[in-house]
């Protein structure tokens, strides 16, 4: 099945001093670039954080106002597609672990649903997942309330299949502890 996807990479990383996490390496490679492999099967990719150069063609966009949080990212990122596509993967750009057979998982998972997300070991829904452009677009709010609002509450109606993780791609890093972890 094909899809694009939305790679958020535009977050504050307060817990990180503020780094920019895209270009925060892990294993040699940054954050950025880990996320592109993962969505290696997707026909196109936005990235939403400020543009950093990358090995794969990729469109860059902010959310305006900047920092405004996870909802108005994907929402600025799923506008800057150029195409819509029936199934849209988004990845939080600080979860290295994730892997393009991840993804397939999740498109096969989010059969029958409005989508699939991978929980971490604990069952918590991580930031890496698929959702059909249909439902995401029935659920989107206004201009207004997307700034701040949790992705929690935007996907509330949707039925969301989740995705257990193997190993630790579950994994995201929200700290130098959580990377000195991996």
């Amino acid at each position: 099945m094909t899809f694009s996807a939305i790679v958020l990479a535009g977050g504050r990383a307060v817990r990180l001093g503020g780094a920019d996490k895209a270009s925060v390496e892990h294993r040699g490679r940054t954050l950025l670039e880990h996320a592109l492999e993962a969505l290696a099967d997707a026909a196109e990719v936005v990235v939403v954080g400020d543009p950093v150069p990358t090995t794969r063609p990729v469109s860059f966009v902010r959310e305006s106002p900047a920092y405004g949080g996870p909802v108005a990212a994907l929402l600025t990122g799923r506008d800057a597609l150029r195409d819509t596509p029936g199934t849209l993967g988004v990845l939080a750009v600080d979860m290295p672990l994730v892997t393009a057979s991840t993804f397939r998982r999740l498109v096969a998972a989010a059969a029958g649903h409005d989508g699939a997300f991978l929980t971490d070991a604990d069952g918590r829904r991580q930031l890496a997942g698929v959702l059909q452009v249909e439902r995401l677009d029935a659920v989107r709010p206004g201009a207004e309330a997307q700034h701040g609002m949790a992705l929690r509450a935007l996907l509330a109606d949707l039925d969301l299949a989740l995705v257990a993780p193997i190993g630790a791609e579950g994994h995201d890093i929200d700290s130098w502890a959580d990377l000195r972890e991996l």
